[in-house]
């Protein structure tokens, strides 16, 4: 059975570079440093393939590692997305059968955002990463509404990714417990998926998906908090003029990534709150590298056949529009 895994993180020196100069650097880019994570994210070669072998990857979905280039200026986050998305698009060239890529966006120059998606489909991309907000600016602010019809016209699904919260709502829940403690708890301890989910239900908030019913968006992290809050959420819907409520969009707007907390009860809740045909393995490396044993091990969980094959390869390539090949592991770098 083909193992299919997105949200596999690579980074560009020159975009790290220009994240450390910009006014406010992304503390979170410490952890592109710890251990041999830079070597990893780095490497979009012949090293990167042997880890995919290793775990039983037969394809890698490749995304520029947070926060991409949403802090920069407008003009460097152009520039550098159009060159990250050239990088990508050629370490895709140089090894077909076994890597993707999603593409970077100018997020912080609204009017580039649609042009640039388009010319990264055009060059390969199966769909692009954004974060939920782009300086003051929310994902949901109508200036990238043309951004959201050109990915629903496009058919390039889009994977927003936690980011660090503003410094203002950093100052107002996660300060107070020392630097590295407060880093963590506005991280991948709580903040970055907490930030996440309200980037996703203010989109569905906004009335995204009634102007545009066949956007695709991808939340990783078994939803980031959102599928644990949905009957909550659901009294929002009146409130807000909703055409649908809030979990039905969840259902038919939204796919779910594992981004590698293989827990089996996060599996189950995840099945019964959607589809298995809403759910996508990835094992978001190299922050998270379980080895293969403790993959094939949590896929038993599944107590279906069908919804197996869905969760390892079926769902993304129907999602992303990939063709496998019969048999891509061992192909030389």
């Amino acid at each position: 059975m083909p193992l299919i895994a997105i949200e596999e993180h690579w980074i560009m020196p020159d975009v790290t570079s220009a994240l450390r100069t910009a006014p406010h650097s992304d503390e979170s880019l410490a952890f592109n440093e710890m251990g041999d994570n830079q070597q990893r994210l780095e490497d979009l070669a012949a090293g990167r393939i042997a880890a995919m072998d290793a775990q039983g990857i037969d394809v890698s979905v490749l995304a520029l590692t947070p926060p991409g280039t949403h802090p920069l200026s407008p003009e460097k986050a152009l520039r550098l997305s159009r060159a990250a998305n050239d990088v990508a698009a050629e370490a895709v060239s140089r090894n077909p059968t076994r890597f993707r890529s999603l593409s970077t966006l100018p997020m912080s120059s609204p009017k580039d955002v649609a042009g640039e998606l388009e010319r990264a489909a055009g060059i390969g991309h199966v769909g692009t990463m954004v974060y939920g907000r782009a300086g003051d600016r929310f994902l949901d602010d109508p200036a990238y509404d043309s951004f959201f019809s050109a990915a629903s016209e496009l058919g390039q699904p889009v994977f927003i990714h936690p980011q660090l919260p503003s410094d203002a709502v950093r100052d107002a829940s996660y300060r107070g417990f020392g630097a590295l403690t407060d880093l963590a708890l506005a991280t991948f301890g709580w903040g970055w998926h907490l930030d996440a989910a309200t980037a996703a239900l203010r989109l569905i908030l906004r009335g995204t998906f009634d102007r545009h019913p066949g956007l695709q968006i991808v939340l990783g992290h078994w939803g980031e908090m959102l599928l644990f809050w949905l009957d909550r959420a659901d009294s929002l819907s009146r409130i807000a003029g909703l055409q649908r409520p809030v979990s039905d969009y969840v259902r038919s707007n939204f796919h779910i990534t594992a981004s590698g907390m293989l827990n089996p009860a996060l599996l189950q809740h995840a099945l019964s709150v959607t589809s298995a045909d809403r759910l996508i393995f990835s094992t978001d490396y190299p922050f998270q590298r379980p080895a293969k044993e403790e993959i094939d091990r949590f896929l038993t969980h599944f107590s279906k056949d069908a919804e197996r094959e869905q969760f390892s390869w079926a769902n993304a390539a129907s999602l992303f529009g990939l063709d496998l090949p019969s048999s891509p592991q061992g192909e030389n770098a």
